[in-house]
């Protein structure tokens, strides 16, 4: 199992937020976030928001660091990308 981390670099509601992703399903990817204490309402589209100060728990969790463009290939590349106005990702993996 391996889940991404980009670093938190995208502002939002007075904080810093990161990206965290799977490359294989979102079931891997809601486990993860189970596991981590992160509330599925954090769950947008193709990945979790997490917050700046939550970032070193998702690392020490597991999650590999990357970087934000490699985030979007990643999920390109597994076929997981679900852009804005879009409900299901191409050859969806069920969500």
């Amino acid at each position: 199992m391996t889940v991404y981390i980009d670093p938190p670099a995208w502002p939002g509601h007075g904080r810093m937020w990161s990206h965290l992703i799977s490359d294989v399903s979102y079931e891997e990817l809601h486990a993860f976030a189970e596991r981590l204490g992160v509330p599925r309402r954090a769950f947008e589209r193709d990945h979790y928001d997490i917050p700046a100060q939550r970032y070193a728990d998702a690392v020490r969790a597991g999650a590999v660091e990357v970087s934000s463009r490699e985030v979007v290939r990643l999920l390109h590349a597994a076929g997981l990308r679900r852009p804005k106005g879009r409900t299901q990702p191409r050859g969806s993996r069920s969500s």
